[in-house]
Parts: C-alpha cells; sequence; structure tokens
C-alpha cells in the first residue's frame, strides 16, 4: 500500500514539474531522503509517548498527604473564586511517576492547574493529570464492583449468629441485584463487606499526576489552581459623636468558606477589583451549605498594595479557614474621622414636559454622611462592601442609623453613606405655570415652579437642591443663584435657618430636540 501511495504520490509531482527523466530519478531520491528523515525523527517520539503512558500504567501511585504541606497560600476574590498555591514536599524517582495529591478542594477547576518548583525553573514534565469527580461513596463503591464477588453478612434475629454468602454484583443502578450461586436477590437485608477499595476511588478530594523527573531527589512542588466556594468582603462600622461630626470608622474583612476543605494555617490574600472571569459551559458540583460558623479573629494590621488594576490586601499572618465557616478580621481602625451631612432633594425631568395635577406634593430630603478617605489609618482604597452607621442617643444606648453600599473608593476620594430621609425637613413642590411657545420651526415650552422648604430642626442647614431638566435649557429668572454642573442638572445650595421656611422660584425654557 505504502509503495502503491509512493508511486502515486511521486507521478503526480512529475507530472506537475513536467520533467525529464534525469530530473525524475534526482527528485526521486530526494523524497526517499526526506521520509527517512521523517521517520528517523517521528518515529522515536511515537515510541517514547507509546511506552511512557504504557509504562506510567504498572508504576504504583504514590500519595502525597497533607502532612507533607510546607506552605499555604490562598487569594481570595469577591466573586466567588480563589487560587490556592499549594506546596508539598516529594520524594520522586527518576523517570515516570505516578502522584495522588490528596486534599484538594472538592470545588477545583481541574483546567486551570499549574505544578511547579516554586523560584526554580521546572526540568520535570507534566505528562498527564486527572481529577476524580466521583469519591468514595457507598454507592461508588459497588459500582466498582460490578461483575466481581462480594460477601454478604447475614445475622440471625434470635440467635444472633453471623452467616456469609459470596454473591456476583449484577446491577446497581435503581437498587442492587445480586447473583447467589442457587438463586437472584434483590436489595439483601444483609450487610455487605468488600474486599478491597478500587484504585480509582479516593476517600478525599485528590488530583492525580504523571509525571517525567530528570534525577531523583525529594522535590518540593507547589500545585496551583483556581477554585470555587471561596469568598469576601469588606462590613464597616461607623461610630458618630454627638455633634454628628466625626467618626470612628471601623473595617473588617468577612471571609466565607464553602469549598468543602479546610485550609489550616493559610497564608491569605485579597483582591479587591472586578476579575473578569469565563462564563463555564458546565456547572461545577456545588457543595451542601451547611450553617455557618462566625469566628471574629484579633486584630492584625493588613499589608496593601497594588496588582496590576486592582488592589491586593496581605494578611499579616496565617489563618486557619475551616470548611462551611465565616470568619472576621481587622481591615481597618481609624478614629476621630471628621465627617459631615449632606441633605439632598431631587427633582425629576417628567416636571418639565407639561402640566401636572399634583400641585402640592411634598417630599423630605435624603440624608448623606459623607468623609474623605484620608488621613492617619485611612491611607489605603477601601474595597467595596456596606457601611453601618450607630450613634448613641441620650442614655448611651447605641441606636443604628442607616446603611449604604459603597463601592471600591480609591485613596483620597470621597465617601457618602446614605442614611435615609430627614423627617423633620419638608419640601412642598407647586408648578405655578406652564406655556408652549412653539414656532415653525422649534418647540418650546416655559415652566415656572416653587419649591418651599420648611426646616423644623434645631440647627441650621445647607440644602442641596438638584433638578435634572431635560433638552436645551436655560433659567431665565430665580430667588436663588444656580450652578448648571452638567448638561441636565441645574443645582442649588441654600441655607435654611432653624424653624423657619424659605422658598426657591424658578423659571425655565425648554428647547426640544
Amino acid at each position: 500500500m505504502d509503495q502503491i501511495y509512493n508511486k502515486r504520490y511521486q507521478s503526480s509531482i512529475y507530472n506537475k514539474m513536467n520533467c525529464t527523466s534525469s530530473h525524475k530519478d534526482l527528485i526521486k531520491i530526494q523524497i526517499i531522503n526526506m521520509q527517512k528523515k521523517l521517520t528517523t525523527i517521528l518515529l522515536p517520539l511515537l515510541l517514547v509517548i507509546i511506552s511512557t503512558t504504557g509504562f506510567a500504567a504498572h508504576i504504583e501511585e504514590q500519595t502525597i498527604p497533607i502532612d507533607n504541606q510546607q506552605h499555604l497560600g490562598i487569594t481570595i476574590y469577591n466573586e466567588n473564586l480563589a487560587l490556592v498555591r499549594d506546596a508539598r514536599k516529594i520524594p520522586l524517582e527518576k523517570g515516570v511517576n505516578k502522584l495522588a495529591w490528596r486534599e484538594v478542594s472538592p470545588l477545583i477547576h481541574p483546567q486551570t492547574t499549574l505544578l511547579r518548583v516554586p523560584g526554580h525553573p521546572s526540568d520535570f514534565q507534566l505528562l498527564e493529570q486527572s481529577f476524580n469527580f466521583d469519591p468514595l461513596t457507598p454507592e461508588s463503591l459497588l459500582k466498582s464492583y460490578l461483575g466481581r464477588s462480594i460477601n454478604v453478612i447475614y445475622t440471625h434475629p434470635t440467635t444472633g449468629e453471623k452467616t456469609t454468602e459470596t454473591a456476583t454484583v449484577l446491577a446497581v443502578t435503581g437498587g442492587l441485584v445480586l447473583q447467589f450461586s442457587d438463586r437472584i436477590e434483590t436489595n439483601p437485608t444483609g450487610s455487605i463487606a468488600f474486599t478491597d477499595i478500587s484504585k480509582q476511588l479516593y476517600d478525599r478530594p485528590t488530583l492525580s499526576l504523571i509525571l517525567d523527573n530528570p534525577a531523583p531527589g525529594e522535590r518540593q512542588l507547589e500545585l496551583s489552581y483556581l477554585t470555587s466556594g471561596l469568598s469576601w468582603q469588606a462590613d464597616y462600622v461607623a461610630e458618630l459623636n454627638a455633634s454628628d461630626s466625626k467618626i470612628n470608622l471601623t473595617g473588617l474583612v468577612t471571609l466565607v468558606n464553602q469549598s468543602g476543605a479546610s485550609y489550616h494555617n493559610a497564608h491569605l490574600q485579597l483582591v479587591a477589583g472586578n476579575v473578569n472571569v469565563v462564563t463555564p459551559t458546565s456547572t461545577t458540583p456545588q457543595p451542601k451549605i451547611m450553617a455557618m460558623v462566625a469566628d471574629a479573629a484579633e486584630y492584625q494590621t493588613i499589608k496593601k498594595e497594588s496588582l496590576s488594576d486592582y488592589h491586593l490586601y496581605t494578611l499579616p499572618s496565617t489563618s486557619t479557614l475551616a470548611d462551611n465557616q465565616s470568619k472576621q478580621i481587622t481591615l481597618l481602625a481609624a478614629k476621630d474621622v471628621p465627617v459631615n451631612k449632606e441633605f439632598l432633594l431631587r427633582g425629576s425631568g417628567n416636571y418639565y414636559f407639561g402640566r401636572y395635577d399634583n400641585q402640592h406634593s411634598q417630599s423630605k430630603p435624603e440624608v448623606f454622611l459623607q468623609f474623605e478617605n484620608k488621613g492617619k489609618k485611612l491611607e489605603m482604597p477601601l474595597p467595596k462592601g456596606v457601611v453601618r452607621v450607630y450613634k448613641n442617643d441620650s442614655q448611651s444606648n447605641i441606636q443604628f442609623l442607616g446603611e449604604d453600599r459603597i463601592d471600591h473608593t480609591a485613596k483620597d476620594e470621597l465617601v457618602r453613606v446614605k442614611l435615609g430621609e430627614a423627617l423633620d425637613i419638608t419640601a412642598t413642590r407647586t408648578q405655578t405655570d406652564f406655556q408652549q411657545l412653539d414656532t415653525p420651526s422649534q418647540r418650546f415650552t416655559e415652566t415656572a415652579h416653587k419649591i418651599e422648604v420648611h426646616n423644623t430642626r434645631a440647627e441650621n442647614i445647607i440644602l442641596h437642591i438638584q433638578e435634572p431638566i431635560p433638552g436645551d435649557w436655560a433659567i431665565i429668572s430665580e430667588s436663588f443663584p444656580h450652578t448648571k454642573s452638567a448638561a441636565n442638572l441645574a443645582k442649588w445650595l441654600i441655607t435654611v435657618p432653624s424653624n423657619e421656611k424659605i422658598t426657591l422660584s424658578y423659571r425655565v425654557r425648554i428647547k426640544h430636540q
């Protein structure tokens, strides 16, 4: 067959090149030499691959227990993702080694594993790796005995005498079917005894590795992989003083482990930022979520650094994350941080499209607590999280004032926390005029409004009024000066004395598109 193919191949080349007989002989010699070179290169490589794969099947698998662990580092991201770096001391033989790396995360992403020698170029070659999604269970053990013999032990109900029968496993799915010497029985009442456990079943999540090592000796290998089930979030507690001028701010990091594995004495790092992750096409089995145990750790000073476009926070000491556990660690503690309150009254763009019948709509301004992320103990980017604000009442009982979610906030940026609405400040809005001023080529409207603000508080306030006005607009009259902070936003900053009323009146002309 090869000879026929070679002749056809040579003939096609001759025809294409329109060769003479002397040229044909020369080309024939060149083709034969090229085929010999390819055989010399590819055949040994193919033999190495076949012999390595076949040889590995007969090598005893070496178990790498968690006791061999030398270092454990975990980088946790916000989006239910973590990078595990597990370094273990391993005795390796020269040539092909089969390793069973025990107690990896059950939610490991096997395609993300990286095996290396920390701090040195890797001189070994990873040939194969596999992760068994079917751990050791009574069902998986029975499945491994399909077609094999097991012992069924019966206990006499009155005498307690035990008798043993041998049976062959015929089926497991939907119920157990056994063939005895004289019968076939389903779901026997006796207990089942097995002679051994299949090498394909592991009592702990295990990653199987086959590697080719150039020289014998003990090595420290680091296995890195991504896993689901680990996450963190930041929570902040702000204690407001009596004059509402300062807060004591405490930041806590809440770590949650639902990966199905425990991590002992781990060096923890946290990444703040939205890391892009490709959505998998298949789902990974999720662990059973049990009641989590809260564990408040003692105060630690967390080191912060930049990591590309993210922020990396490193905990100064090791910590243990047990499976199905929630743990809190102090991120920061800053005292006497200057704050101020902002009272914000927001309008609506619907007020400017026509005449509305609600002549006296009342609203309450929103209350914001704001501070700058700078100063002592605050010289770090704040990861996103929830800020909860508390204050003592007249009897020194702590009271909850409100909470708000903040985004990742860079150093020296403003932090704004919405507390709620001010019940003792009332704003009443009235539309006093609306006119349609169209021309043959353009549509114009002109509308007038007044906002009456009543402050019943014991102190003066500064009220921020924001009105989103659509189209190309211009305010043609007003009782207080405004600023145009954006193309569609007019702002007023008005001082409202204690127990007094003020009225903002304005007229706006709008050119519609």
